[in-house]
């Protein structure tokens, strides 16, 4: 963590962009625990690195005084591994919605979690499609008829995010609700503590297309307890409903290192794909 004087508060790691999100969207909520981190650890702005994809979520970059890169559809984790192998002096977190990280980018999400490399990913579920109109995501309860595209539901099983990441070896796992912002940051930064790749699932509910969501505030309830042993973590998520929220699981795994290349490295590649005849 980098500390600097004068203290800085949450409203200082905001831009002066305004959020376009619709009113009482969850993603609201996830702004502002995330500045309440960023207050909370004293970060250099300049030292935060916010990595997206494409979505409603993904628009978080532009809203926040640090550096930010709002790259292609579902490639935020490929982009953040790079980023923080390449400058571990940086905290490194990646935002997406439910479409952009667990459909199109859910092949990386398996191997993010493999890696182990040191950065937090935030991932803002609502089950549903915000930007694109209200159609049926990978976590939408198969038996939801709010879409024209699936008005008698998408008869498949919502996919379940936390049991994905403890399959995959993610070493830090949890369930947290955008409506309780100084909750979530907290586990924010427990999460960027973690020496690996920590994912957080955020229920973020999305009240134009869900309205049926506002009622989650009521619902919502901690039920988590933290352990370090897998089959523990699987029983608990076996007993818990989706709205059960809390540090999942924390254990400290190996984490991936890029090896070490020679200087020489790229001139060596020239040398072994030249084409006869090439000066």
């Amino acid at each position: 963590m980098n500390s600097i004087e004068p203290a800085l508060r949450p409203r200082d790691y905001k831009s002066d962009a305004h959020p376009v999100w619709c009113p009482g969207c969850g993603d609201f909520g996830v702004l502002n625990a995330l500045t309440k981190t960023f207050a909370a650890e004293q970060l250099a702005p300049e030292r935060i690195a916010l990595i997206s994809g494409i979505g409603c979520s993904s628009r978080l970059p532009a809203y926040a005084n640090a550096y930010g890169f709002h790259g292609v559809h579902g490639r935020a984790l490929p982009l953040a591994t790079g980023l923080a192998v390449s400058r571990p002096d940086l905290t490194v977190i990646a935002v997406s919605g439910d479409g952009d990280g667990f459909s199109i980018g859910g092949n990386h999400f398996l191997h993010a979690c493999r890696r182990n490399v040191d950065f937090t990913w935030i991932v803002m579920d609502n089950a549903v499609y915000g930007m694109t109109k209200g159609q049926a995501s990978p976590t939408t309860e198969a038996d939801w008829t709010g879409s024209k595209l699936t008005p008698d539901g998408s008869h498949l099983a919502p996919l379940q995010p936390l049991e994905i990441a403890l399959a995959a070896g993610c070493g830090f796992i949890a369930r947290e609700f955008s409506g309780n912002p100084n909750g979530l940051s907290q586990r924010i930064s427990e999460a960027i503590a973690h020496p690996g790749f920590a994912f957080i699932q955020v229920i973020a509910p999305c009240i134009t297309y869900r309205p049926e969501q506002m009622a989650y505030k009521k619902r919502v309830e901690a039920g988590f307890e933290p352990v370090d042993d897998r089959r523990r973590a699987y029983t608990q998520l076996l007993d818990a409903g989706p709205l059960t929220t809390g540090l999942l699981y924390r254990a400290a795994l190996p984490q991936w290192q890029p090896a070490p290349r020679s200087d020489h490295a790229v001139d060596e590649l020239d040398d072994r794909f030249a084409v006869a005849g090439d000066a």
